[in-house]
């Protein structure tokens, strides 16, 4: 069972929410080089087609920060501007009109660079992250604790919540993220126990795609089931499409979004008869880009099949050579195995059409 959701303030980034009883949204990072305006803009519209709400680029440079207002213009949901080191590109950034702000305290600089920052923000009614990550820390911190810790994590971001506050900035959105998973959720679960500021949840440096989706699912899944956060990214050494389809497949596993296709399928045995392996990839991917909530069972045999396919949306019981159709519960035939992708997308797409209502 899921625990309430956490109680936190909320930031507007654009038109987007984050924090209060606002969605949790899925967030994605470009991995063209900024300044390469045509190519970032291209994997921004695969992104945005792929549902991602709120989308970061790095800016690392001036001719980044030059790229920015053209980029910006191109799109429909909000942008972010990821700064380090060089804390003069986030105040180009606001000036050419992003949506928010994100920091890592470790390397952003003096406190008089945070101030600089803080005021550029504030002056422009835009959010900032403060992104706190294991493996840049502060010298200090470092030396007071020994190695990163969940404590320290929560030290460095409570540092620098006092330095917006004495300036009294508040739109703050925080984030802890570690590439050890443990670590990460000890972390958000230390720093939700003392602040109410909205956290952006991370797995950093998760992995490549299998890897990276198993250590993001835990980590982001153990604390939204425990009602914490507010807006995530799974990190993939990876195309970011593939961020932001696992984003999505967190949130439907916990039951707190319900769009597209989710997949109930066998893990299969020595029972099955047909090739269910081709089946599933195929219909995952001609699927991946349905938008309304549809459940589909894909079953290898008459143990369990019947039953699964009977209670989806739609479904498919395999035998022998072919299957049993279901739809809303109810059978509507047999069909051959080499039937059988193209008349589910058939009943799919009348689905999609009512809506699922009968």
């Amino acid at each position: 069972m899921m625990a309430d959701r956490r109680k936190t303030r909320q930031v507007m980034v654009g038109g987007v929410p984050i924090g209060g009883d606002a969605p949790i949204t899925v967030q994605s990072m470009t991995t063209t080089k900024t300044y390469d305006v045509e190519a970032t803009i291209q994997q921004i519209k695969r992104l945005e087609e792929a549902d991602c709400q709120i989308i970061r680029v790095t800016v690392p440079d001036k001719r980044s920060a030059d790229a920015l207002p053209e980029i910006k213009r191109h799109m429909t949901v909000p942008l972010v501007a990821d700064i380090h080191f060089d804390y003069r590109m986030a105040l180009l950034a606001v000036d050419a009109g992003v949506d928010k702000i994100r920091i890592n305290p470790g390397n952003i600089g003096s406190r008089d660079r945070v101030k600089a920052v803080l005021d550029k923000v504030k002056s422009a009614n835009l959010p900032i992250r403060i992104g706190v990550n294991a493996g840049s820390l502060e010298k200090q911190l470092l030396e007071q604790y020994g190695f990163p810790t969940a404590e320290a994590m929560v030290d460095s971001a409570r540092h620098h919540i006092d330095i917006c506050q004495e300036h009294g900035f508040e739109d703050i959105v925080v984030s802890l993220k570690a590439s050890d998973t443990r670590l990460m959720i000890d972390a958000y679960q230390l720093f939700s126990q003392e602040f109410d500021y909205p956290v952006h949840l991370g797995v950093t440096e998760a992995g490549p795609a299998v890897s990276g989706t198993i250590k993001s699912a835990v980590g982001i899944g153990t604390l939204l089931a425990q009602g914490i956060g507010d807006t995530i990214r799974v990190s993939l050494t990876d195309d970011p499409v593939k961020e932001v389809q696992a984003g999505f497949e967190i949130l439907k596993s916990l039951g707190i979004v319900s769009k597209g296709v989710t997949i109930v399928a066998c893990p299969t045995c020595g029972r099955l008869e047909v090739d269910l392996f081709k089946i599933a990839s195929a219909m995952e991917e001609k699927l991946k880009n349905v938008k309304t909530p549809i459940s589909l069972a894909l079953m290898g045999c008459a143990v369990n099949g019947p039953g699964e396919a009977s209670h989806t949306d739609l479904g498919i019981a395999f035998g022998k050579g072919g299957g049993l159709l279901y739809y809303k519960g109810h059978s509507v035939g047999r069909v051959r195995e080499d039937e059988a992708i193209d008349r589910l997308l058939e009943l799919i797409r009348k689905f999609e059409s009512t809506e699922g209502k009968d």
